[in-house]
Order: C-alpha cells, then sequence, then structure tokens
C-alpha cells in the first residue's frame, strides 16, 4: 500500500456574522470548528465543562471543536456581538499562547475595540485574492489576542527548536547571518538553545543552518538555469570556491558534477 501524505488543513474563515441584541440563545451542543465571539455590547452568559461564565461588553469568548456549550444573553441587558468560525492545523498552537483554554475560554476586555477587526468570511464562489485576503484578515485578528492575550507560562522547549528552525528557514540566504542572530531572535540563552535544539534535531545550528543551505542549493541546481555563482549567493555564500568546497563535503560532489547528476529534463 502506497504511503499517504497527512493533509494539511489551512487556516481559514468559515463563517462570520454579527448578532444584535436580542433573546436569541445557542445550545446546549458542539461544534466542530472553533468559533470566536467579541461582545460589543450587553452582557450574557457560557456554559461550559461544568462552569457558568458571566461576560460583558468588550470581553471574548471561544467555542471549541467538540466541547458542548450553552450561551444566551443576559435578559436584562441582551448582549450584541461580532462571531467569527475558522479550523486549520494551526489553530491549536496559535490558541496555545493565549490565555484561552477549553476550561477558561474568555478573555477580559482588551486595550482596543476589536470588533472592526473580525474579518468577512468568504463566500463558496470567492475569488483566490478574496480568500487569501480573509486568511490574512483572521491571522491579524488572532494576532492581537496573541498580543493581548499571552499565555504567560513557559514555551515548551520543543518549541524552541522550532523558532530557530522558522528563522534558519526565513533568513539562511543571508550571508551575514549568524548563530548569534538565531539565538537573539529565539530569545533564549545561547547554551541552553544549544542543547535544546541538539535534543529536538540531533544537530547543531550551525550544522543545521548548512544542511539546509545546501538542500536549498540541491534544488536550485536541480531545476533552475542559474549559474553556480548565483546559486551560491541565493543561499549565503559570497565566496563561489568556498561554496563549492562545502558542497562537496556535503554531498560528495562538486556543484557541477551535482548538476550534470541531477538536473531535471
Amino acid at each position: 500500500m502506497p504511503h499517504m501524505k497527512p493533509i494539511h488543513h489551512p487556516l481559514i474563515c468559515i463563517g462570520n456574522g454579527h448578532k444584535p441584541p436580542n433573546l436569541h440563545k445557542w445550545g446546549p451542543g458542539v461544534r466542530d470548528l472553533y468559533a470566536l465571539h467579541y461582545i460589543v455590547s450587553g452582557s450574557g452568559i457560557l456554559e461550559t465543562r461544568g462552569s457558568i461564565l458571566h461576560l460583558k461588553a468588550g470581553d471574548s469568548f471561544i467555542i471549541y471543536p467538540d466541547t458542548e456549550v450553552f450561551y444566551y444573553p443576559d435578559p436584562r441587558d441582551p448582549w450584541a456581538y461580532v462571531w467569527l468560525e475558522f479550523t486549520g492545523d494551526e489553530v491549536p498552537d496559535l490558541l496555545s499562547m493565549t490565555q484561552f483554554t477549553r476550561d477558561q475560554p474568555i478573555v477580559a476586555e482588551a486595550p482596543r475595540e476589536l470588533a472592526s477587526l473580525y474579518p468577512v468570511a468568504p463566500n463558496a464562489d470567492a475569488r483566490p485574492f478574496e480568500r487569501t485576503r480573509a486568511e490574512a484578515q483572521l491571522r491579524l485578528l488572532l494576532s492581537y489576542y496573541l498580543e493581548y492575550y499571552p499565555n504567560e507560562t513557559k514555551i515548551p522547549a520543543a518549541d524552541y527548536a522550532v523558532l530557530a528552525k522558522q528563522f534558519i528557514e526565513h533568513h539562511y540566504w543571508k550571508a551575514n547571518l549568524t548563530v548569534a542572530d538565531i539565538v537573539n531572535a529565539v530569545q533564549l540563552e545561547r547554551s541552553y538553545l544549544f542543547r535544546l535544539f541538539k535534543i529536538a534535531t540531533g544537530r547543531s545550528l550551525l550544522s543545521y543552518l548548512t544542511d539546509y543551505r545546501i538542500q536549498r542549493a540541491c534544488e536550485l541546481l536541480r531545476t533552475s538555469d542559474l549559474s553556480i555563482k548565483s546559486i551560491a549567493y541565493s543561499v549565503g555564500y559570497k565566496d563561489q570556491l568556498y561554496f563549492s568546497r562545502v558542497f562537496k563535503k556535503a554531498t560528495s560532489h562538486t556543484p557541477s558534477e551535482y548538476m550534470t547528476l541531477h538536473r531535471e529534463q
């Protein structure tokens, strides 16, 4: 049986809306996606996981997939709110960096009004640029929740290695990139990051940077018509001769030999 790659679900807006003041209630029930709400005015109540949570204007609450909820307005001061439904593989990690949890799915009033940041979800027949724009607006909205309601607990050790890898993969092309730059970007004590990265990847930061540069060089040698000098510069090497030495040490071939052996027709 052939190996099947896991399906990646991008971050995407599913639906959105505005609920004016009324006595509408929802639940008890579960949803199969995330639903983020921002209370514009009034107040209401959210019941979930054995808790009764009271909310007011400026507060936000989120519904998690497959978590039973019951929410309804305060009959004496019914709330109005905006809401947004979304899903995607990145969502759990993004929310883990905020104060939202399944047991405590509310956050208090933000330093700024957030309703205007809620994007409009694209229609089923939306054009590609509209879907891309909606995703970008969703990321912008979530970035404010990350800023205003950060999870102050320590980032898991493995996440520091991920941050370091991401920084390398976004900046490998800079010839003046140093290990110190990576350490500063991750904002962790140098020797501690070295240990965490070695545990997570089996390699040092410098080794990973070199391997990633060579990996990218191999791709360009196979698929592009660039000169070896241009490829060297594109992956962070100003000196073509030095690049060739590093490349041969990593692959047992010179760049020219590799190009001849592997160039795609």
